[in-house]
């Protein structure tokens, strides 16, 4: 078993050859995954109707569903981002240092900047801007309070993680 990987007309996934590819993750037409990433099992990143792109050292974790609109939104994820379990990324901006958490939902056009944290299970509606050094959480996500230095330090430390992670998989290839 091995990722499904397919074209979309003439758009072919772009993937670094050391990022790490769950057997049953799905990534179809204009995607361009960088070095160092990790998209896990049963992950979608389903670049069909417009463009994803995905940065260096970004994890995409289980069961993830990342997505665009057409015509309208494509979807760009900066470097050292983790996408947590189930969560939805759909034609918005991520920038780098970013922790999306488990279950959350990143609307059309909204943008996180460098070093947020969304907390699991919140909504990020549409046009929404998350400032930069925050945590936001909530239906609809509001601005919760700073990071803390400790948060931010996770926010260095989780896509290394996953570059280890994904090592002990690559070890039984």
């Amino acid at each position: 078993m091995s990722a499904i990987i397919l074209p979309v007309g003439e758009s072919v996934p772009q993937i670094a050859l050391d990022t790490f590819l769950a057997p049953n993750c799905t990534i179809v037409g204009n995607v361009s995954i960088g070095s160092n990433c990790s998209v896990w099992f049963n992950a979608v990143v389903r670049g069909d109707v417009n463009y994803i792109k995905i940065g260096d050292y970004s994890n995409i974790q289980d069961n993830v569903t990342i997505h665009g609109t057409y015509e309208r939104n494509g979807t760009d994820i900066g470097s050292y981002v983790n996408i947590g379990h189930n969560a939805i990324v759909h034609g918005c901006t991520i920038h780098d240092y970013v922790l999306v958490g488990m279950g959350a939902i990143v609307m059309d056009r909204a943008v996180l900047q460098s070093k947020v944290i969304i907390a699991a299970g919140a909504v990020v509606l549409e046009n929404t801007v998350c400032e930069s050094g925050y945590l936001y959480a909530g239906v609809p996500a509001k601005k919760i309070k700073p990071l803390t230095d400790e948060q931010l330090a996770l926010l260095d430390k989780l896509p290394h993680n996953y570059v280890l992670y994904s090592s002990w998989f690559k070890e039984q290839e």
